[in-house]
């Protein structure tokens, strides 16, 4: 068999039939994804000390409450732009949120902030408790500390967006 006719046989009968069945195998898991952005319908994002989390947002009904430099509770009501919405679920998705176990919680009794993250889909959600003084992998406090400051500035942009527009 000449040369070539052996690389057109072992084209045809390995290399197509990978290819197939990886177009097929990546297309059903991008399918069946749990969480996508289509399916999408809020986030929850608590913290504070202890079991009292005081600062509070529910992008499903817009209620914002938060405890300003003076210790005051100030409730205000503030809508997420889809824009924000997706930056969140992308930035979620890219630091393995749909990973962290639900429960990150510090062994001995410090006191320290314990954080709420919760997404919400039309099948699914996940939510996990984070607390700071976390002791386990750094890679998962360092994403769940990186996903933390990414909820906590669109949240300050949407406030003073809000403030800029009255």
């Amino acid at each position: 068999m000449p040369n070539r006719s052996k690389k057109i046989f072992l084209l045809l009968s390995i290399i197509v039939p990978f290819m197939l069945y990886c177009l097929y195998y990546y297309g059903m898991m991008v399918k069946n994804a749990p969480y996508k952005f289509a399916e999408f319908q809020s986030i929850k994002f608590e913290y504070g000390y202890g079991d009292s989390l005081l600062n509070k947002y529910d992008s499903k009904t817009g209620d914002y409450q938060f405890v300003n430099r003076r210790d005051s509770v100030v409730k205000m009501h503030m809508k997420l732009t889809k824009d924000d919405l997706l930056y969140l679920h992308r930035k979620a998705a890219d630091l393995g949120f749909w990973d962290f176990p639900e429960k990150e919680m510090a062994t001995r009794k410090v006191r320290s902030p314990r954080y709420m993250i919760q997404f919400n889909y039309k099948r699914k959600s996940k939510t996990v408790v984070f607390e700071d003084a976390f002791e386990g992998n750094e890679k998962l406090i360092d994403a769940n500390q990186r996903l933390i400051k990414e909820l906590q500035k669109v949240l300050e942009d949407a406030e003073a967006r809000q403030k800029n527009t009255k």
